[in-house]
């Protein structure tokens, strides 16, 4: 079936031109302009991001034929005394572990690093440093970052990629990514963020046998440039067992998959950018902009309060002729502290952007029903023995097309099928425990994993019918802009929640001020828009999302090929 009455323009793939740069195509390219900056005693370092492809990389390194070879591995301590390192952070849990907040350099012998630190030294000669964490042991001659997006790498582990330095090969994917999420990502991030000025150049690895390289110099202009206009990450797409039909048409998908479950549109985390060079496409992870312009960004404000984190993000659930997603529960602030390590949690929020008739959305808990119940009927379910039954628990709220329904952590939720759901949601996103499943496998065979034990210690027993219809279904009401003549309206969050979200009715043009704090913001109605400023104007389509960063004083947004559009902005409360 069709869902728009108009040809869908969605870009999945969304460039940022910067002028007067170029990128070098392929090992080849590659290959010529390193060796003009080397000479007969060059200490060249490759420093690579966890995930990369090291035998790919290791048929450039053979090419220069360097004296001495220094290999991270060599360097790293061994995967069993890593992995008892670990263990704490692992946990024997399936999902969750425990965020890691120490440094590379922990993973690594210090009398080894310092024999290497003592060859180069010593040698007279060419030298290579490579891997992972290389520049621990030197910032040499010519300093070579190989960088990836956090989605690849997940691809890759499905394909049965290892970890880092550890033959995990035939691991559970979800351990493989616990592992990635709480560990290896941390701190590969902090050892890049540490190494950002000392690069000489910048290698997209993401495509396989098919590298693009960009000096410093550009590296550090096209994220300056970015951090000054409006722009959108790449998005990316996956099934699941319970996933709709919506996204394969609106967001310009395959039709001959089965279905796409979920997508991230809009997580500077997980999502790439992509730059275009003069015709040459180059991808790098989003987190490098976070990481090297987190003020220019975020704002002073938010930036002061997160960190160089993006705390917002936007993704899409589709069960338009999917089925219901799994029922579950966000854990409290102190929870996800105490348990986790991290210092905030996963509020969020269901914004309806298309729904069939029969579409409803489980929210909060019926009146008068008693937890142990509830709990003992989850615990029997799970086992087998019994089919939970969600209608004598949950409440199911009616949902239809721009419904918007808050979910502060505590609430158990879920959306049913035939639901388009824009989740906005707080930034840590894995934290989902789920209670029932519909007695359902994954993609992988396996049962999804069930956290009754963690969800019956975080669940609010209190927010039942009344207050969640009070407090948490279309809590919406119109509120005035100074300079802004549209239809606003405040749609959430709640007052818990951390979020404001406002919808804006535009027929002819609307003025914005971000206030010195970034903006995210979907186009949930209207064809497109453009956005005009102190910057090149920018085109937004259908169910894009876009993020302004704080250095933007003030945007204008006005409909494009349309009469009338409708967008959802989300910013932090102060």
């Amino acid at each position: 079936m069709s869902y728009l009455n108009f040809k869908s323009e969605y870009d999945r793939f969304p460039k940022t031109k910067i002028k007067n740069h170029k990128a070098f195509c392929g090992y080849e390219e590659i290959y010529h302009e390193l060796k003009s900056k080397m000479n007969n005693n060059s200490v060249v370092v490759f420093d690579y991001y966890p995930g990369v492809d090291e035998k790919e990389v290791y048929e450039l390194i053979k090419r220069f034929n360097f004296s001495l070879e220094i290999n991270m591995h060599d360097i790293f301590k061994d995967g069993k005394t890593m992995n008892e390192q670990m263990k704490y952070n692992l946990t024997d849990d399936r999902v969750f572990g425990k965020m890691y907040y120490g440094n590379l350099v922990d993973f690594i012998d210090e009398d080894k690093l310092e024999e290497a630190q003592n060859k180069i030294k010593e040698q007279k000669e060419s030298v290579i440093v490579y891997g992972v964490g290389a520049g621990l042991v030197s910032h040499g001659d010519v300093y070579v970052y190989f960088d990836m997006a956090r989605w690849q790498i997940q691809l890759r582990y499905r394909k049965g990629m290892a970890n880092y330095n550890v033959d995990n090969y035939d691991e559970d994917i979800l351990k493989k990514y616990k592992r990635g999420y709480f560990i290896e990502w941390r701190i590969a991030d902090k050892h890049k963020e540490k190494c950002f000025e000392c690069f000489d150049y910048v290698v997209d690895t993401n495509a396989a046998n098919d590298p693009k390289m960009i000096s410093s110099d550009t590296f550090k202009i096209s994220l300056h440039q970015l951090s000054k206009q409006p722009f959108r990450t790449v998005p990316y797409f996956d099934p699941g067992v319970w996933g709709g039909q919506w996204m394969k048409e609106v967001c310009n998908l395959d039709v001959n998959q089965p279905n796409y479950a979920w997508s991230f549109d809009g997580v500077p985390e997980e999502n790439s950018i992509l730059f275009d060079y003069d015709g040459v496409t180059v991808e790098l992870p989003a987190m490098d902009l976070v990481l090297y312009q987190p003020k220019e960004l975020l704002g002073e404000q938010v930036y002061s309060r997160f960190g160089a984190e993006f705390p917002i993000r936007f993704d899409f659930l589709d069960t338009m002729e999917g089925q219901n997603l799994s029922l579950q529960v966000h854990p409290l602030t102190e929870y996800i502290k105490k348990n986790f390590g991290m210092s905030y949690t996963q509020d969020e929020s269901y914004y309806i952007l298309d729904a069939k008739e029969d579409a409803v959305v489980y929210l909060g808990l019926k009146e008068g029903i008693q937890p142990t119940e509830m709990i003992s009927d989850l615990e029997s379910a799970q086992r087998g023995e019994v089919v939970f039954d969600a209608d004598k628990y949950i409440n199911k709220f009616p949902a239809k097309k721009h419904d918007h329904f808050l979910i502060p952590a505590g609430t158990c939720h879920c959306s049913g099928k035939n639901a388009m759901v824009l989740e906005i949601s707080a930034t840590p996103y894995i934290f989902t425990f789920k209670l029932w499943d519909w007695q359902r496998l994954g993609l992988d065979g396996l049962p999804r994993p069930i956290h009754i034990e963690h969800g019956k210690q975080v669940i609010q027993w209190d927010r039942t019918t009344d207050w969640v219809k009070e407090n948490l279904v279309n809590a919406t009401y119109e509120v005035k802009e100074e300079g802004n003549d549209c239809k606003i309206e405040h749609t959430g969050l709640h007052e818990l929640e951390f979020i404001e979200t406002r919808r804006y009715t535009i027929n002819n043009s609307s003025l914005h001020k971000t206030h010195g704090t970034v903006n995210m913001l979907n186009l949930v109605d209207g064809k497109s828009v453009v956005i005009e400023g102190d910057f090149e104007s920018f085109i937004v389509h259908y169910a894009e999302t876009f993020i302004i960063p704080a250095s933007i004083n003030e945007y204008t947004i006005k409909p494009y090929d349309c009469d009338e559009v409708k967008v959802l902005k989300a910013y932090v409360r102060f």
